[in-house]
């Protein structure tokens, strides 16, 4: 959630096979593959359009921020690094490369970072953006919340070295950082889930936080924010802290991107919650805000957990690439684009950002090569 700048994202790149844009693959199973091309062309004539002179999206909102969701979104669909909407993308985001590597603008510097990250990374065919990545990981590296242990804050990112940490930019910092080739076992990494466990609402070993012992059934194994028991917006009655929908998904997922188990009691907790809380009609535990945001997260969370089916609390068996499709396919609007109408606290009142999400979302809905 981007309170500072009314924006919010979250994406990690997974290696795809870049096709041209014409060239779009039968599914094996569930998704008309007629259809997401007839939206992916809707959007992206939509983006064409209303992509700057210097080749950015929505700079004022998040500097390059909006420009790399798009960039990877289209990427990740097929289009090609030679598309000229995607080349000018990725242009602006070389220039935005400043002295420290760091991809920012004026703030947001982790935020923008890691997303520009992911994107270069979709672009980098012969290790073009190598030299980009690696200096952009390093710089993310300093931004991270170090020293004490104890500290709740420990391991943490937040908007940038002055921000206080959340599980929102923690996340983005894990995905840059298994983007850019890290390994899972750096330092770096085994920190940030350190934070990671600190936000899930599971008592125990891995959660040493007051809060996480208020926990109610409802938010068992689900994930907060911020690990703060003074977050009054997310509180509860009780004195714990609400679980929330793309938390959740994106703590479950750097779970499973940085090795731990389906097995691991926190891997199970965290599904347990998603089982609880199944819904593509709303972002749990914030309505609609930040509900494009919520259905990228749900797509690369649930890729990760490898279930084509998944069966939720009530046994109910779903197709969740088909109805994450069909939760998108009725939200595009005729110009092409995509739009969370009053959303302030994510941005996704801004189309550009909208669409860029709803594309990054649409890119976990073809079902995987047998």
């Amino acid at each position: 959630m981007l309170k500072r700048a009314s924006v919010g994202l979250a994406f990690a790149a997974i290696a795809f096979a870049v096709v041209g844009r014409s060239a779009i693959a039968a599914d094996a199973a569930g998704v008309d593959p007629q259809q997401r091309k007839e939206i992916l062309e809707k959007a992206a004539d939509y983006l064409k359009s209303h992509q700057g002179e210097d080749g950015s999206f929505s700079p004022r909102i998040a500097g390059p921020g909006v420009t790399a969701v798009v960039v990877a979104g289209m990427l990740r669909n097929g289009f090609r690094a030679d598309d000229p909407v995607v080349a000018r993308g990725l242009k602006y985001l070389e220039k935005s490369v400043k002295a420290d590597g760091g991809i920012y603008d004026k703030g947001l510097a982790n935020y923008t970072t890691s997303v520009a990250v992911m994107a270069l990374k979709e672009a980098n065919k012969d290790g073009k953006y190598d030299a980009i990545i690696k200096k952009a990981s390093d710089y993310l590296k300093k931004l991270q919340n170090v020293g004490d242990e104890a500290n709740v804050h420990f391991g943490g990112l937040g908007y940038d070295d002055k921000s206080r940490p959340d599980m929102s930019n923690t996340q983005y910092f894990i995905d840059a950082m298994l983007a850019a080739g890290v390994s899972k076992d750096d330092p770096a990494i085994r920190r940030a889930l350190k934070f990671v466990n600190r936000c899930q609402n599971l008592p125990g070993e891995t959660n040493d936080q007051a809060f996480a012992k208020k926990t109610t059934e409802e938010d068992k194994g689900g994930f907060v924010y911020v690990p703060d028991a003074d977050d009054k917006k997310h509180q509860t009655a009780e004195g714990g802290l609400r679980s929330l929908g793309a938390m959740t998904y994106g703590g479950l997922r750097s779970f499973l991107y940085a090795g731990v188990g389906k097995d691991d009691p926190r891997v199970k907790g965290a599904v347990s919650w998603i089982r609880r809380h199944y819904t593509l009609d709303e972002n749990p535990g914030m309505k609609q805000a930040g509900l494009y945001y919520y259905f990228h997260t749900f797509g690369k969370a649930m890729t990760a957990l490898g279930e084509d089916r998944f069966e939720d609390a009530k046994g109910t068996k779903h197709d969740w690439r088909r109805e994450l499709f069909e939760a998108l396919k009725k939200r595009q609007q005729d110009n092409g684009s995509f739009i969370n109408k009053g959303d302030r606290q994510f941005g996704e009142a801004d189309p550009n950002l909208a669409t860029g999400f709803a594309l990054l979302a649409l890119s976990y809905t073809k079902s995987p090569a047998k």
